[in-house]
């Protein structure tokens, strides 16, 4: 008889088997097997909030294959994922299985490679208790606010909606910020910038008085008087002060800091960059290297990493790059201390295992994902970046102006991993060699006006990374968070930045006023602690539950008492299309498929149209309208049109670039790879550069 191991995910079995060998079979539950019902609460709140758990009706077949396999099994080992969820799936498969859960059942694979198998299998444990405890707990406070106050929201609201204990206040984040948006008030300010010059030019900035005090400019006049009367003084370099600066790596990525990364470099979404991840962990078959899963588990918030892959790193460093590039300590990263130290980082599991040798057995996006981590780990084991700094004072009369630059004396980290720079950091600037003395020659000085600007909204990765810094949810969580709320018509995405709908507005008010600490952060935070000290055997599944449940119950019963008959009402969102029929700015409506445009004038006008598929910031090249995208209904390809249609009847099959073509007059439209093209298909342009690429 065989052993048999269970594993969650069918994308390790190959990888897994391989490992194991002839005396193993491995099979995969594919997720979870049971759950609490679709149809009601499924908590018996009488009876300390005991989950009622069905199997689920996809998985009955499977099922009675796990049952037959383990009957006919010497042993049987649990190999779901490493984290909460993982550990309960290995639970409820015991209890279907009628496993002895005092028995070492449970092996946990922190990476899916021939070493992290056998580590696994050599050190088996029993089902951690603690860790279900804190997973029920979590599932049942969700389902307990998803199935009382969801409802709620569908009668003084409108059906269909749904309220989450995490989700609401993700939601609450986007609103904040919008009406911090909508009330900030731009400040105006100036600067002065004076180009001077000594074989090489330098731009200074006005800073204040010549004995250093600070002057804020905040008008017009007073930046052009000061302009003015420092154009005729002598700018003198009054003194020079001269440094070298450390900059260190990033420590590599954990969950959150891979979601926010990839948002930035690569445009993923979270939930993108989590199945990307979740693949290159499982498994590909890499030429060479036979199938092997290239990272370790990507579900972790601790920056610890092993000594083996330290030393792996170090090594690789210094046969590609040199000695100089290898820190002669191995980086230790400080993880929070609310981080989970049950796995490493997030790193590659094979070092010699660079991307570009893995390149061409994966797919684009695997490539580009498991590039960003392979380069971010190996820069995390890379010595740091020195900069040479110089900051210049130069006094002009009575006022002090201020440059500074730096030149890398030694690139370390960057010649692998160069951070992406946000619009406020310094570029490298070099300076002439200066002397304390020296009077520069003037060439100009010009008075900038500025206004203040208000914060900015959250987009994937920041927002991402305010639910971490606030100890909302847990890494696994952050993606499906963010996509809850955006799939509810809660936000929507306006140039790749959320912005919440009238309808996430109105939710996220009548929330906050009948139930202040679902959607309160320190609360939410407050529950997030609760859940781990469950992990830790420091606090009880039923009195997390209860302490939360009892005054929620008391609230819910207020708030239907204060809102009885009332109904709150979501304004329609106008448009500027105008209904062809009778002539009023259609708005924009919900069905069983998705958003529409109908008339207002409802019933009298029934008018309806789809809803253009998304707002184009590029004018209409011939009236200057808006743009839309529309899908042809014979052809049913895409293509741009203007939605002054059938006034104005540009319609192209790609986004005009802004730019008329030189030889016929057309309009230039933005092609594959930066080669714009003329979208006249007789343009002697079209021939020329088809001419070109047969050739």
């Amino acid at each position: 008889m065989s052993k048999l191991v269970i594993i969650e995910s069918p994308g390790k079995l190959k990888s897994i088997q391989k490992y194991l060998g002839s005396d193993y079979t491995v099979m995969a539950s594919k997720g979870h097997v049971r759950d609490l019902p679709k149809n009601k609460l499924g908590v018996d709140i009488d009876k300390d909030y005991q989950p009622l758990y069905l199997e689920m009706n996809d998985k009955k077949e499977l099922i009675k294959k796990l049952r037959e396999a383990a009957a006919n099994s010497e042993q049987v080992f649990l190999a779901t994922d490493p984290d909460r969820e993982g550990e309960a799936i290995s639970w409820h498969l015991a209890q279907l299985l009628a496993l002895d859960m005092e028995s070492p059942i449970r092996v946990c694979f922190n990476e899916i490679t021939k070493s992290g198998v056998e580590a696994g299998m050599k050190n088996p444990k029993k089902i951690d208790i603690n860790l279900v405890d804190a997973q029920q707990a979590r599932r049942v406070l969700d389902r307990i606010v998803g199935y009382k106050l969801s409802p709620f929201l569908w009668k003084k609201v409108k059906r269909g909606l749904s309220a989450g204990r995490v989700q609401s206040v993700a939601l609450k984040l986007v609103v904040d910020r919008e009406r911090e948006i909508e009330k900030f008030i731009p400040e105006e300010y100036w600067t002065i910038e004076a180009k001077l010059s000594k074989q090489k030019n330098i731009i200074a900035k006005f800073y204040g008085t010549a004995d250093g005090e600070k002057i804020n400019v905040t008008s017009e006049a007073e930046a052009t008087a000061i302009a003015t009367a420092d154009e005729k003084e002598n700018f003198v370099v009054s003194s020079i002060k001269k440094g070298l600066r450390k900059k260190q790596p990033m420590p590599p990525f954990i969950t959150s800091t891979l979601q926010q990364e990839a948002a930035r470099r690569l445009n993923f979404t979270g939930l993108r960059t989590m199945r990307i991840a979740q693949q290159l962990y499982e498994g590909v078959d890499v030429a060479g290297f036979g199938s092997t899963g290239l990272i370790t588990y990507m579900r972790t918030d601790s920056l610890r990493v092993s000594a083996e892959a330290g030393i792996a790193a170090k090594k690789y460093i210094t046969v590609v790059y040199g000695e100089k590039y290898a820190p002669k300590k191995p980086r230790v990263f400080k993880s929070k201390n609310s981080a989970q130290d049950a796995h490493e980082a997030i790193r590659p599991t094979i070092i010699e295992l660079t991307p570009e040798i893995a390149k061409a057995s994966l797919t684009p996006e695997q490539y580009k994902l498991y590039k960003l981590i392979w380069e971010r780990f190996m820069a995390s084991q890379m010595e740091n970046c020195l900069q040479d700094t110089v900051n210049v004072d130069i006094i002009a009369g009575q006022h002090l102006y201020k440059a500074s630059g730096y030149t890398v004396k030694f690139d370390g980290f960057t010649v692998l991993y160069d951070e992406v720079k946000e619009n406020n950091e310094e570029s490298e600037i070099t300076f002439p060699a200066l002397n304390e003395g020296d009077v520069l020659k003037f060439k100009g000085i010009t008075p900038l006006q500025h206004f203040t600007q208000p914060p900015a909204r959250y987009n994937e990765s920041t927002l991402t990374k305010a639910l971490e810094e606030n100890g909302i949810g847990r890494p696994s969580t952050y993606a499906p968070i963010i996509s809850n709320i955006v799939q509810r018509d809660y936000i929507e995405k306006d140039k790749k930045a959320f912005k919440p709908t009238k309808l996430g507005m109105i939710v996220t008010d009548l929330i906050a006023e009948y139930f202040k600490k679902i959607v309160d952060i320190k609360f939410t935070a407050g529950m997030e602690q609760s859940l781990d000290k469950i992990d830790e055997g420091k606090l009880g599944f039923t009195e997390t539950v209860d302490r939360f449940y009892k005054d929620f119950a008391v609230t819910l019963k207020k708030a239907e008492e204060s809102m009885n008959g009332v109904k709150v009402k979501v304004p329609d969102e106008e448009t500027e299309i105008v209904c062809e029929l009778c002539g009023k700015n259609m708005v924009v409506k919900s069905g069983r498929f998705g958003k529409f445009l109908a008339c207002p004038a409802y019933p009298t006008c029934k008018n309806t149209k789809p809803l253009p598929e998304e707002k184009i910031t590029q004018p209409c090249p011939k009236c200057g309208a808006e743009l839309v995208k529309r899908v042809s209904k014979k052809t049913g390809k895409k293509f741009y049109g203007c939605s002054k249609y059938p006034e104005c009847d540009f319609a192209a099959p790609g986004l005009p670039s802004g730019e008329t073509c030189k030889e016929c007059g057309s309009f230039i439209l933005v092609g594959l790879r930066g080669r714009n093209y003329c979208m006249n298909a007789a343009c002697p342009t079209r021939a020329k550069s088809k001419e070109k690429n047969e050739k």
